[in-house]
């Protein structure tokens, strides 16, 4: 099994193999959430016309996403970990939640374009992750590793890390948990949520997006019917 690291939205495109999307702030730190809360499965589009001629046409849909880091007129949620775990348990049972994101949402579908099936990857369900693709059988040729970083323009440490915690999962090569954190946190990508910068960027997100190995579920998206949907899989 060879792993190829890519980053950034060029280097979805370039995805091939199995493929991982990383997104730790915060896309798909979210995305997990949205399943523990009850959701059935999650629909990825491009911008908010088309989340929002989905709803229209159903009424079972929950819109959910940002416009670079902020909140879409209109949605029903952001793109936040710590506000969306302050809801109840069964807040979004049976629901289809359509999510769109600036970086890993594009992302997932960047890489769709040349791959039949993407992982979403983030800190919260790596393990989770590693065990899905090591029980393959036989195991899969090419994995590759894409962190998707700041608007998918920019690399970020806390996407180029995961993807690093990843690799050790995969592979056994070497790993420092306490060094990328202290990448992380004294990062620019991390210190504009713990300064409190702007409303829409809690201080504790970065504390939920860093916990490791919090679910046992892998989250798969594929197109279908014109559609990405995403579903998950229980490990």
């Amino acid at each position: 099994m060879r792993i190829v690291r890519e980053s950034l939205i060029e280097g979805a495109k370039r995805a091939q193999g199995v493929t991982i999307i990383i997104d730790v702030f915060r896309a798909f730190s979210v995305t997990p959430i949205f399943f523990y809360l009850g959701a059935r499965k999650v629909i990825f589009v491009r911008n908010p016309e088309e989340a929002f001629s989905l709803k229209r046409n159903h009424d079972d849909i929950v819109l959910a996403g940002e416009v670079n880091e902020q909140l879409i007129p209109g949605f029903d949620l952001g793109n936040s970990p710590s506000e969306l775990i302050k809801k109840p348990k069964g807040f979004l049972m049976g629901k289809v939640v359509v999510q769109r994101t600036t970086a890993g949402v594009t992302g997932v579908i960047s890489a769709l374009g040349q791959v039949e099936l993407v992982i979403l990857g983030s800190f919260v369900m790596a393990k989770a992750i590693s065990r899905y693709i090591l029980s393959q059988n036989p195991l899969p040729d090419i994995v590759t590793i894409v962190a998707i970083g700041s608007r998918g323009v920019n690399r970020t440490p806390e996407d180029e890390g995961c993807a690093d915690y990843l690799e050790h999962l995969l592979k056994g090569v070497h790993y420092d948990h306490l060094e990328t954190l202290k990448n992380i946190l004294f990062s620019e990508a991390a210190q504009k949520f713990i300064r409190g910068d702007e409303t829409y960027l809690p201080r504790e997100d970065p504390l939920f997006c860093l916990q490791k190995d919090l679910f046992d579920f892998v989250l798969v998206a594929v197109k279908e019917n014109d559609l990405v949907t995403v579903t998950s899989k229980k490990i």
